[in-house]
């Protein structure tokens, strides 16, 4: 018997039995989900920097998108929030790094 204790996708317990095994779930109570939520975002980002992969980066959009409508915001919301912060901020695309910034002590940021 291998021990998960993660949150999975909602067809695992299908691919699981279509493999001959049998497995043990719960649902989880909204805190709970919230918090294994948060846990999976660290595991997917994880999975990612390892592999670079198009489907690692699926997999954390997936999560992300599961975070949004468990606090109530539709993906809608968060394309738009990131419109927002990309019109204020700008996006990444120019690929700036910033070294440092010389400040006096009255003019910090």
């Amino acid at each position: 018997m291998k021990k998960y204790n993660k949150l999975v996708r909602d067809r695992i317990p299908e691919v699981i039995e279509m493999n001959g095994h049998k497995a043990k779930f719960k649902t989880l109570s909204e805190k709970e989900y919230l918090t294994a939520l948060d846990k999976k975002l660290i595991e997917e980002v994880k999975e990612y920097q390892e592999d670079k992969s198009l489907e690692e980066m699926a997999d954390v959009l997936e999560v992300l998108y599961a975070i949004c409508n468990a606090r109530g915001y539709t993906k809608a919301d968060l394309e738009e929030k990131r419109q927002e912060k990309n019109i204020d901020r700008g996006g990444f695309e120019k690929r700036l790094f910033l070294e440092y910034v010389d400040e006096d002590e009255e003019n910090q940021i």
